[in-house]
C-alpha cells in the first residue's frame, strides 16, 4: 500500500473522542487516532498559536493513547494539531484544535456572583437573568487587535450563557452533575465571534438545577449542595501581541427574575414570554431597574474546579409524533414512538396570557397516561403566550423521561399541532451495533442502546422519569462492559469513577448511588453495588488497555477490597451486613424487591472473591508486587471461604438458583472441571424447569446467557434469549417497549402498570445482554486489552440464520458477519490496523493469527431450521439431581451440536 493510500480517519484527545480539544483539563493530552493502514512511521505536528511549529516522528505502531510528544501546555495555552504517515505530503489528518482551559485553581480571580444566596425550601423557585456589560474602548483595546475571545465559566445550579444576544454553545444543563463537595466541572467557551468593537454584554440564564434544587426520593431534598444559585464567569481576551486581557466584570453584573416563574428537574418548566426582557443580553438595554447580586468569595467553596473529562449534555435530535389524537377533556395526545429523556418544542400561536400545558409520561394505562409510576416527579411544563404571533419554545433547565404527551389548552385544532421531542443525553459517539434475521432481537437491542442514551444524561443514571435520576453504583457495574461497546462512554464513567472515588473517601465506603444523597435509602456498605468502584476501572483497561484509569482509581479500588476484607474478619466470608442481593428478582413480591431466592451473602462472598482477582491482577500490572501477593491471598481465602460454605462437592451450589450457579461458572469458583460439568447440568435444569423464562435479577440476568454458552448450553441460552413470554427480554418487546424495563413485569399483560411504588420503563442494567449479542451470538469479542487480539467465534442458533456485530473500538471498525444458507455457514469479519483475530467457527475448526483486513471462512454446521425448539417444562418443581438419580432418572442432556452436521469442514480466507 502507497503511502498516499493512508488516510487519517480521525484524530481525537484522550476520553474525548468527537470532541474538540478546547479547555481541556490536561497539560499534556494523549492522543488517538485512526487511519486506514499502517505506514512506516507517523509524523504528527503541532502549530501553536504564537507560529511555533513543532513536528515530531512516531513509530508506525503508536496510534491509540500517544503520550503528547510536545512541551506541556500551560494554562489558555493552544495550537492545531494534525497527524499524517510519515512523508506523506498529501494526507494530513483534519487539524483538531488543542487548547488547555485554567488548569490551577489560582488562574481564576473572579467570585461566584449570586442573585439568590438563599430560598425557601419546599417551593419551586425561579429562574434568573444575569447580565454584565464592558466596553472594548474602556479597556485600551483598538479595534482589530482581538485574536481570541475565551469564557471560562461554572455555576452552582444550571446555566446557559449568552454573549451579545448569541448563545455561547449548544451545551445542556451546565455545567452538569458532580459530587460538588468536591469537585465543580467548568466550560470553556470560544465567543470570538460574538465580540464586537465597544460595548459588550455576556448574560447568562440560572436555575437551581440539581446544586439547590429538590433531588431524590422519598420526597426528595433541597439544598442539597448549598443555599445559592451562583455564576462563576471569567472573561478574557487574547490580542495581536499574544497579551491577555481579563475583563472586570465583578462589579458590572446585575440581575433581574427571568420569564422562567418556576423550575424543578422532576417538576418541570413554567415560563411566562410575557416577562421576557426584549434584548437583555444586548448592548444599549435598559436595566436601571435590574438589582445588583451577592458577591460570594471564590475561596468560600474548596470544592476543585475541573474541566470536563468527556462531552457534554446536548440535544441529540427531534422526533416527530406519530400519532397526534384529540381525547376526552380537551387534550391532544401526542405518541412520539419511542420512549426517550428530553423535552418538547413547540410551535405555537395563541393570545397573551393563553398557557398551555404539557404533560408527559412514559406509558398509558386504562386510557390515560401512566403517571402514577412518575411517582413526585409531576413532569408538567406551562408555556404562557406573549401573544406575538407563531411562538416557540422549549423549556431549558428540566428534563422528562417519556414517550407520550399530552397538551392541555392548545389553543388551535389538530392541524396547528407543531410539536417536536428534543432527544437529550450526553453527546458520546456510537461505536457498537448489532442486526440479526430476528426482528425481536434488533429491537431488543435498540431497546437497550435507548435506554443508554436516555440514562447517560451527564452520569450514568437509573432512570430518566421519576423521583430518583441517581448514579445507582449496581446498574452500571452490570452494564459497564455493555456500554464501553455502544457508545465512547469513556469520558462520562472516567468522571463518575472520581466522584466515587471522593464520596467513598468521604463516606468510609462506597455509596450505593454517586453523588450520594441522604434521601432515606440505607447507607451501608454493598456487594455488586459498591464493587463497581474496582470493576468499572477495570472493564475501562479492558476495553482501552490504558493503566491510567487503574493508577488512578487504585487508591479507591484497593479501599473497597480492603474493607469487605475487614467486614468478613479477614476470613473471606462476607455474610454478614445489608445486601441488595440478586435485586429485583421476578419472583420478588412488588412491594419488597430485594426478597431473592438467592442467597444474599452467596452474592457478597463471590463478588469479594472477582474483585479481589481484579486487584491482584491490577497491582500485577502496575508492578506492584507486594500488593498482588497480598490481594491473592485475600482472593485464595475468600474463594476457599464461598467453597467452604456455598458449594458441595459435587458441585452443587446453595440456593441452586440459576443467579447461585451462574455466579459460580461465570467467576470461576469451582474448585474441578467435574464440578463446573455438573453444575452446568443443572444450570439448565433449572432454566428449563422454568420454561426458560427469567428467574434471575440485576445479578444473574446480565450473565446468565453467558454461563449457560460457558457449559456447553448454547441451545438453552437461546431459548431464554428468545423467550416471549413474561418474565423474558422478548416479552417486553411484545408489550411494545421501546427501552428496557426496570421490572420484568413493569407492564403486565392486561396492560396495567405494576403495582409497587418502583416501576420504571426506563432502565438499562437488564440490557446488559446485549454484550452477550454481540460476543456470543455474532461472536465479536477481544482477547486482549485495548482490542489488539480481537477473537471471533460466533455462536449460531435459535433459528437465526444470519447476525452481525460492529464495533468502532480503540483501534477502529471491527466486525463479524454470519449468515446460513442450509447447512452452508459464511463468517464475514473486518479486523481493524493493528489489531490481529483468532477464529473459531461453529464446527471447532480455528484460523489464528488473522491479520488486519476483510476477510471471509466458510464450514459446515446445521441448518437454521434444525435449531432445537424450545423443550416443553421438564421439572415444575422437581425432586433435586440426587433424588431423581435415585428413582433412576438420567442426567439431563448438555445441549451440543450435532456431529453429523459438524463434517466436510471448509475453511476458506479471502
Amino acid at each position: 500500500m502507497t503511502r498516499e493510500e493512508v488516510r487519517i480517519e480521525s484524530v481525537w484527545l484522550e476520553n474525548r473522542r468527537g470532541v474538540d480539544g478546547l479547555g481541556i483539563g490536561e497539560p499534556r493530552p494523549r492522543l488517538s487516532w485512526i487511519a486506514s493502514a499502517a505506514p512506516d512511521a507517523w509524523e504528527v505536528e503541532f502549530r501553536r498559536d504564537d507560529g511555533v511549529v513543532h513536528a515530531v516522528r512516531l513509530p508506525a505502531e503508536r496510534t491509540r493513547l500517544v503520550d503528547w510528544p510536545f512541551d506541556g501546555l500551560r494554562s489558555r495555552e493552544g495550537g492545531q494539531l494534525r497527524v499524517r504517515a510519515a512523508e506523506d505530503a498529501g494526507g494530513w489528518s483534519t487539524p483538531l484544535r488543542v487548547e488547555a482551559g485554567l488548569l490551577d485553581r489560582d488562574d481564576w480571580s473572579v467570585p461566584f456572583i449570586s442573585p439568590s444566596p438563599a430560598a425557601p425550601a419546599g417551593t419551586l423557585r425561579p429562574g434568573y437573568l444575569l447580565r454584565a456589560t464592558w466596553d472594548t474602548a474602556e479597556l485600551g483595546i483598538a479595534p482589530g487587535r482581538i485574536l481570541r475571545a475565551r469564557v471560562y465559566s461554572s455555576a452552582h445550579g444550571v446555566s446557559d450563557l449568552e454573549v451579545n444576544g448569541r448563545p455561547v454553545s449548544d451545551d445542556v444543563l451546565s455545567p452538569g452533575w458532580t459530587s460538588y463537595r468536591h469537585r465543580l466541572r467548568t466550560q470553556t467557551s470560544d465567543v470570538t465571534a460574538s465580540i464586537v468593537e465597544g460595548r459588550n454584554v455576556v448574560g447568562a440564564w440560572l436555575a437551581d438545577g440539581w446544586y439547590r434544587g429538590r433531588i431524590g426520593f422519598d420526597g426528595g431534598l433541597w439544598d442539597v449542595y448549598g443555599t445559592d444559585v451562583a455564576l462563576l464567569l471569567q472573561l478574557e481576551l487574547t490580542l495581536d501581541d499574544g497579551s491577555i486581557v481579563r475583563v472586570p466584570l465583578e462589579d458590572a453584573w446585575s440581575w433581574h427574575p427571568s420569564p422562567i416563574t418556576e423550575v424543578g428537574l422532576y417538576e418541570g418548566e413554567r415560563y411566562d414570554a410575557r416577562l421576557l426582557p426584549v434584548g437583555w443580553s444586548t448592548p444599549g438595554f435598559d436595566d436601571r431597574d435590574w438589582s445588583s447580586p451577592t458577591v460570594l468569595p471564590l475561596e468560600d467553596f474548596p470544592a476543585r474546579l475541573e474541566a470536563p473529562t468527556g462531552p457534554p449534555v446536548r440535544v441529540i435530535e427531534a422526533l416527530r409524533p406519530v400519532a397526534v389524537e384529540a381525547i376526552e377533556g380537551g387534550r391532544i395526545r401526542l405518541d412520539f414512538g419511542q420512549n426517550i429523556s428530553g423535552r418538547l418544542r413547540i410551535n405555537v400561536r395563541g393570545p397573551g396570557g393563553h398557557e398551555v400545558r404539557l404533560h408527559h409520561a412514559e406509558v398509558l394505562e386504562n386510557g390515560a397516561l401512566g403517571v402514577r409510576p412518575l411517582r413526585a416527579a409531576v413532569s408538567i411544563d406551562a408555556y404562557v403566550c406573549a401573544g406575538s404571533g407563531l411562538e416557540t419554545w422549549t423549556p431549558r433547565f428540566t428534563i422528562h423521561g417519556f414517550r407520550y404527551a399530552e397538551l392541555e389548552h392548545w389553543p388551535g385544532d389538530l392541524d396547528s399541532v407543531d410539536v417536536e421531542a428534543l432527544v437529550v443525553h450526553t453527546d458520546m459517539p456510537r461505536t457498537g451495533w448489532f442486526e440479526s434475521s430476528h426482528a425481536g432481537l434488533n429491537r431488543l437491542h435498540e431497546n437497550v442502546v435507548w435506554s443508554m442514551r436516555d440514562n447517560f444524561v451527564d452520569l450514568p443514571t437509573d432512570c430518566p422519569q421519576r423521583d430518583e435520576r441517581l448514579g445507582w453504583t449496581g446498574d452500571i457495574q452490570v452494564f459497564a462492559p455493555t456500554a464501553l461497546r455502544l457508545y465512547a462512554a469513556h469520558g462520562t464513567l472516567t468522571g463518575w469513577l472520581r466522584d466515587l472515588a471522593a464520596e467513598q473517601a468521604e463516606q468510609g465506603h462506597v455509596p450505593n448511588f454517586v453523588p450520594w444523597l441522604e434521601c432515606g435509602f440505607p447507607n451501608f456498605p454493598t456487594a455488586a453495588w459498591g464493587d463497581a468502584a474496582v470493576i468499572v476501572p477495570w472493564e475501562l483497561y479492558q476495553h482501552d488497555g490504558d493503566t491510567r484509569v487503574l493508577e488512578a482509581q487504585y487508591e479507591s479500588m484497593t479501599s473497597w477490597v480492603d474493607l469487605v476484607d475487614r467486614l468478613a474478619g479477614g476470613t473471606g466470608l462476607w455474610n454478614t451486613g445489608f445486601q441488595l442481593g440478586d435485586w429485583l428478582d421476578p419472583a420478588a413480591p412488588p412491594d419488597n424487591p430485594g426478597q431473592s431466592h438467592t442467597d444474599k451473602h452467596l452474592v457478597a462472598t463471590a463478588y469479594h472473591v472477582r474483585t479481589a482477582r481484579i486487584m491482584a491482577e491490577t497491582a500485577a500490572l502496575l508492578g506492584r508486587s507486594g500488593d498482588e501477593e497480598r490481594y491473592r491471598g485475600i482472593a485464595d481465602r475468600a474463594l476457599a471461604a464461598f467453597r467452604s460454605e456455598y458449594l458441595s462437592p459435587s458441585g452443587r451450589v446453595v440456593s441452586d438458583t440459576p443467579t447461585s450457579v451462574a455466579l459460580a461458572i461465570v467467576f470461576d469458583l469451582f474448585a474441578t472441571p467435574e464440578q463446573e460439568r455438573r453444575a452446568g447440568e443443572r444450570l439448565i435444569e433449572l432454566v428449563a424447569e422454568n420454561d426458560f423464562r427469567i428467574s434471575t435479577g440485576f445479578v444473574g440476568t446480565p450473565i446468565i446467557c453467558d454461563a449457560l454458552a460457558r457449559i456447553g448450553g448454547i441451545d438453552a441460552a437461546y431459548h431464554l434469549l428468545l423467550q416471549d413470554e413474561m418474565p423474558s427480554w422478548l416479552y417486553q418487546v411484545g408489550m411494545g417497549a421501546t427501552t428496557i424495563w426496570e421490572r420484568w413485569d413493569s407492564m403486565l399483560p392486561d396492560g396495567t402498570v405494576n403495582p409497587g411504588d418502583m416501576t420504571s420503563f426506563n432502565h438499562y442494567a437488564l440490557g446488559a445482554i446485549a454484550g452477550f449479542m454481540h460476543r456470543i451470538v455474532a461472536g465479536l469479542d477481544t482477547a486482549a486489552p485495548g482490542g489488539t487480539a480481537l477473537r471471533i467465534a460466533p455462536r449460531p442458533g435459535g433459528g437465526l440464520t444470519h447476525a452481525s456485530a460492529s464495533h468502532d473500538g480503540p483501534l477502529g471498525l471491527a466486525t463479524s458477519s454470519w449468515r446460513r444458507e442450509g447447512t452452508r455457514f459464511t463468517l464475514d469479519v473486518v479486523v481493524p490496523v493493528g489489531a490481529t483475530a483468532s477464529i473459531e467457527l461453529p464446527d471447532g475448526s480455528t484460523v489464528d493469527d488473522v491479520p488486519a483486513g476483510r476477510h471471509s471462512f466458510t464450514c459446515t454446521v446445521r441448518d437454521a431450521a434444525s435449531d432445537p425448539a424450545r423443550p416443553p417444562k421438564r421439572w415444575r418443581g422437581g425432586p433435586h439431581e440426587d433424588e431423581r438419580a435415585e428413582a433412576g432418572a438420567g442426567p439431563v442432556a448438555v445441549d451440543a451440536p450435532d456431529a453429523a452436521d459438524a463434517t466436510d469442514t471448509a475453511v476458506s480466507v479471502a
